[in-house]
This record gives structure tokens, sequence and C-alpha cells, in this order.
């Protein structure tokens, strides 16, 4: 009993010990109703690690894939201070492997929080960060500045983060996902707030890949190929931007 009792109080008392006292969880995902066999293959550290967008593939990016902060608070109430633990993105929070698998719903809204160092080559370029889809109703600050808004659970979405930027040092990102499922107007697929029969859950929040790359000033945001099988010709159209000058341009 002695014993016991000098490890306890060595555990409240001391600054160090608190991953030896069990004080500190590692990630690790839910247990789901249904897992499968590469369920036990997925790790924080390599979270769909590819390029996540084939068609322009740009050499120099970084992946924000990985543990996010997050906290599930009232729709309406203001940006939270505190953190409710880990969220493995880009896995809903109703997933297993988010680690989260707790409802949102439509009354609530889901915050997230991560910080960032980008190269020290990206200091020239233009910054975007992408979003590969969040669902539904979404808002990014990068360093308290809010840098924009998005509704849509099933495209992507990128914004030019250049201006947010400290001079130095680590960079924060918040961003906050609102999904009312069934109970609003939106593009839900067959999500439900009360599942049954073959058991689509709610999806909320990011759910694809994020990324930052660095871009020139003048770049090319998309593309479009189409081809002609009559007269086995193929069009290229090409949208680019420039920031700080023309809106945009755009090349056939």
């Amino acid at each position: 009993m002695k014993t016991r009792i000098v490890s306890l109080v060595l555990c409240l008392f001391a600054a160090w010990p608190l991953v030896l006292c069990g004080s500190a969880k590692a990630w690790e995902p839910a247990k789901g109703r249904l897992m499968t066999r590469w369920a036990a293959d997925v790790q924080p550290d390599k979270v769909l690690p590819e390029y996540p967008r084939p068609q322009m593939v740009r050499q120099d990016w970084l992946n924000l894939n990985g543990l996010w902060n997050y906290a599930i608070v009232e729709k309406d109430a203001a940006q939270p201070t505190a953190w409710d633990g880990e969220i493995l993105v880009p896995f809903a929070a109703e997933s297993a492997l988010s680690g989260v698998m707790k409802p949102v719903g439509e009354k609530n809204r889901l915050w997230y929080r991560r910080t960032f160092k980008t190269p020290d080559a990206w200091e020239k370029k233009n910054v975007l960060l992408h979003f590969g889809a969040v669902d539904w109703d979404t808002t990014v600050w990068v360093n308290g500045q809010e840098v924009g808004t998005h509704r849509g659970g099933y495209d992507g979405f990128s914004f030019d983060i250049t201006s947010a930027f400290k001079p130095q040092g680590e960079q924060e990102i918040v961003v906050s996902a609102w999904d009312p499922v069934d109970a609003g107007h939106q593009a839900r697929g067959k999500q439900v707030r009360n599942p049954g029969g073959i058991w689509y859950t709610p999806t909320t929040g990011i759910w694809q890949t994020v990324w930052l790359e660095p871009v020139a000033q003048a770049n090319v945001d998309s593309l479009r190929i189409t081809p002609n099988i009559d007269d086995s010709s193929v069009t290229v159209a090409l949208h680019a931007v420039v920031t700080g000058g023309t809106p945009e341009v755009k090349i056939e």
C-alpha cells in the first residue's frame, strides 16, 4: 500500500512522468462496428501520403494529413480555447479511424487546429492551402485571420494564405465545419442523423487530404482537356490566376 501511495504522489506532482503514468494517450482508432484488416495499418505519420491531384502534380508540396486538435461545441459558440483531444485528418469525426467516432449533429460545430512550418525555399512564393473535401459549411483562419469560406461537401477548394503568414516561426490553421445532415437542404447523399437499414452514418468535417503548395504569383489554377475524335485533335484550356494583377486569365 505504501508503495502505491508513493507512485501516485509521483504521478501527481512530477512534471515529466505524465506519459509514464498513463496521463497521455497515443492516437488509436475507435472501435467501429465493422473494421477491415487494413485499419491496423493506418498510422498518424503516413495518412494518404500520395499527392492528391494527379492531373496537376507539383513537385513542391506539404501534406497536412495527420493529427489535429479538435473540439465539438455549440453551433453559434465562439472559437474554442480548449480542445477535446486529437483527431486524425482526413477521417470524418463520426468514423472509427478519426479516433473520435462521436456524432456532431446539426446543433454543433466541429473545430480543428494545427500548426505547421513551410520550407525556407518557399519564402518568395505564394502559398496555397488546399482541401480535398470538407462536409459541409467551412471557414478557415490562418494565424487568426479569416482566409475564406466554402459550402459543399464533395468538391475541393483552395485559398491563397500568403497574406496571413507570420514573418517566421510556426503558422496556425483553424478550421470550423458545420453539417446539418438531413436537417438541411444541401447535397448529402444517403447520410441521415438517425441511420438504419443500410446504416449510412453522418459525415462531418474534413474527409479528404489537406495540403499546401508554393506557386508563383502567376500560376495555373486548373486545366481542361477536351478530345475531338472526329478530327483527331485535343483542346487544352488553362485557367491561370495572377495575384495582385489581373484577377484571372483563360488561355486556350
